[in-house]
Formats: structure tokens, C-alpha cells, sequence
């Protein structure tokens, strides 16, 4: 008989349920089914991180956009800095803003403000959650024509009560001086519109204006800006010769705006690896033990090879080939099963989320390739190892040892 055959003879009996030592069998399935279901959590693990990190980023690149440039030096930026922009980066799309802080007030009821003052037009060109409130709220005959309306977020509307045409007294932060003390600057606006992202902090903490009523309440020159958000397909690269043509001005990306929320969620995704990575783990400590027990019972079928000419590397590649089999199927249906949920977690209604907290009542998931490639990768690695102990442990069985005792 040839190595191949041997092997493949050997490895169908150990493989065969083990009648007079049965725990070496179950053992065996255990071992399977903990490499199986360590798989199958871990890829739906990931693919659901990968979407909630995907899902958040997305809402933050619409609410925070990709770069932003701020005046980083006594030079003003202007509307012929904005005009500049545009014809020296024709591939980009901007909106210059004018920003304060306030506290919205309704009766008795007090809610802070970030507001943004924001060319209606330019700005609905990169950000799809304002200009769907924008063209909504052109499509009412009573819109207001001055310039003191403001769009609000869902969550304030429904805190406060608040329709179409409501008045909404904001309370700046910059302040009036008078004939005794510095007051500050109230103002009562207009409500034109209700946009919705999905976070509360932004439905309920921004709020957008004219760029001719921000002028006028922080008291600055006609066409002047706070700054020009910039949306960017490749804001790692586009940042570089934005900084480079306006050294005086300082240019900031969405990766320092928020990079301790993103440097956050990547370490609980890494920690999640580990962790779900030990099941595995632990469920190869049963291949272990399996191949162990079945060294053990089988000594003097293995000594009595060896002494007919069976070879130590045959023996090895035996139960490596043995331990590779239940590790790569548990690995492949794991696989399967993980695809299968995912599947049906994306195709039916099977596990909803309140959408006032996510933005959305369906389940993210999307899962990486790298992701899967690394899951794969560690499932693989694992088993050998797990599976070359108890191999290379059935080469050192001493034949005449074994057959003199046994």
C-alpha cells in the first residue's frame, strides 16, 4: 500500500464513531462543533461592528463633512478666499458658514445650540440631510422670504412643538453692551424646515440660518465667514494641496474632528476579535484532546505500523491530517452558517432597532473582506497548531516498549 493510501485508510477509521471509547468520539464532535459556532460568531460578530462603524461614519461625514477650513491666522476668509477655492479646485464642492453658540427657548423650556449661518444653495450640495429638509420646505406656498428662518433638527421640533412658520427665540452667546451692563443678543426666527439625520445630538443641537442673519448678530462685515466646509471624495489627498495653496489658513479632516470616537470604536473592534478569537481557542483544546485520547487507544495499533514499515512521517501526517479534517469542517460549516444568518438578518424583519436612536430600524451589516481573510487566516492557524501536538506525540511511541507491555 502506498503513504497515500495508508494515510487515507487510517484516517476514515479514526474517523469512524469509536463504539468502545465513545468519549473520544464525542470529544471529536465537540471539538467540531466548538470551531463551528466560534466561526459563525465571530463573522456575524464582525460583520455587525463593520456596520454600526459604517453606519456612524456615515452620518458623521454628513453632519461634520470630509474637511473644513478655518481661519488660522489674522487674515479673514472671504468671499473671494470661497471664489479662489472654487476655480483653483474645480473638483471640489464648498459652503462657507458663519457658527456661534445659543440656547433655543420656548415658554419655560431651554435647549443649547450649535447655529450655523449657511448659504441655503451651496450648502445643500454636500449635505443630502439639509437640502431634503431645504427642498421640503420650499414646497410650502407660506415659506418665509427673510432672513431670519432657520431649518431645525426632527428631535427639537418634537421637544418643543414646533410647525411650519413657528416662531423660535434664540439666545446668542454674543453680547450687547448697554447703558449698564453687556446683555445678550435675542432674536426671534422663523422656522422653514425639519431635517432628520438619525443622531439626536445633531436633530436637537444644530440648527441652520442665513448667512445674512448670522452677519448681523455677531456684528461682521458683509461676506465675511467663521469658514468654508469642503466636501472632498479623497480628503486624505486633497487636504495635502489645500494646505500647501493656503499655508495661512488651517485645514482640518474629519479623522481629527472625531478621531477619538473612530480610535475608540476600532479598539473595541479589535478587542471583540480577540475575545470571540479565544472561542476558537478553547474549542481546539477538544481536537487536543481527541487526537490525544485517540494516540492513547490506539498505541498498539500505531507500534504495530511501525514495526510492518509504516513511517514516523506517516503516523504525523496522519493525525495532522486527522485533527486539519475536524478543525477545517467546523471552519467551513461556521463559514456557511454565518453567511446564512447574515442573510437573514439583512432579508427580514427579524431583529429591529428603535430608529430614533439608530437612524434606522434595520440591522447593519457589512461585512469586510479583510475581516473575513483574518477571521479565516486565525481559524486556520489555530487548528494546525492544535492539530501538530498529538501528531508529533505519535511519533515518539517506542514500538517494542509497547508491544512488550501491551
Amino acid at each position: 500500500m502506498t503513504q497515500k493510501g495508508i494515510i487515507s485508510f487510517l484516517l476514515f477509521r479514526y474517523l469512524r464513531f469509536n463504539k468502545h471509547q465513545p468519549f473520544i468520539s464525542i470529544a471529536a464532535i465537540l471539538a467540531f462543533l466548538g470551531v463551528c459556532i466560534g466561526v459563525m460568531v465571530l463573522i456575524v460578530a464582525m460583520a455587525l461592528m463593520n456596520g454600526f462603524d459604517k453606519e456612524f461614519e456615515r452620518k458623521l461625514f454628513i453632519m461634520n463633512y470630509p474637511l473644513t477650513m478655518i481661519q488660522g491666522s489674522p487674515e479673514k476668509i472671504t468671499k473671494k478666499t470661497l471664489e479662489d477655492l472654487q476655480n483653483n479646485f474645480p473638483q471640489l464642492q464648498f459652503s462657507p458658514f458663519i457658527q456661534t453658540q445659543a440656547i433655543s427657548k420656548i415658554g419655560n423650556r431651554m435647549e443649547g445650540a450649535m447655529v450655523f449661518g449657511v448659504d441655503f444653495n451651496l450648502e445643500s450640495k454636500i449635505n443630502p440631510i439639509f437640502k431634503e429638509a431645504y427642498l421640503q420646505s420650499q414646497q410650502y406656498q407660506n415659506q418665509s422670504k427673510e432672513i431670519f428662518s432657520v431649518i431645525i433638527g426632527k428631535s427639537l421640533k418634537d421637544s418643543y412643538g414646533l410647525d411650519y412658520q413657528s416662531n423660535l427665540l434664540l439666545i446668542f452667546t454674543d453680547f450687547i453692551p448697554n447703558a449698564i451692563q453687556l446683555s445678550p443678543t435675542m432674536k426671534r426666527f422663523v422656522v422653514d424646515g425639519f431635517f432628520q439625520s438619525g443622531l439626536i445630538a445633531y436633530d436637537k443641537g444644530y440648527i441652520y440660518t442665513s448667512l445674512e442673519a448670522m452677519q448681523i448678530i455677531k456684528n461682521l462685515p458683509q461676506n465675511t465667514y467663521d469658514g468654508i466646509h469642503i466636501h472632498s471624495n479623497n480628503p486624505q489627498k486633497d487636504i495635502i494641496s489645500l494646505q500647501e495653496s493656503y499655508p495661512q489658513m488651517r485645514i482640518v479632516g474629519w479623522w481629527e474632528q472625531n478621531g477619538n470616537f473612530f480610535a475608540a470604536l476600532a479598539l473595541e473592534k479589535r478587542a471583540l476579535f480577540i475575545v470571540l478569537m479565544l472561542i476558537i481557542l478553547v474549542a481546539s483544546l477538544n481536537i487536543i484532546s481527541s487526537l490525544l485520547m485517540t494516540v492513547m487507544n490506539r498505541r498498539r495499533e500505531i507500534a504495530l505500523l511501525l514495526t510492518m514499515g509504516a513511517s514516523s512521517k506517516e503516523i504525523q501526517k496522519t493525525f495532522l491530517y486527522l485533527g486539519n479534517f475536524i478543525g477545517v469542517s467546523g471552519i467551513i460549516c461556521g463559514s456557511i452558517l454565518a453567511f446564512i444568518i447574515l442573510y437573514l438578518l439583512s432579508s427580514f424583519p427579524i431583529i429591529s432597532l428603535p430608529a430614533d436612536v439608530y437612524g434606522s430600524s434595520k440591522l447593519p451589516l457589512e461585512l469586510s473582506l479583510l475581516d473575513l481573510f483574518l477571521i479565516l487566516c486565525g481559524s486556520f492557524a489555530i487548528v494546525f497548531f492544535s492539530s501538530y501536538y498529538p501528531a508529533k506525540k505519535a511519533t515518539q511511541i517506542n514500538p517494542l516498549e509497547v508491544l512488550r507491555n501491551e
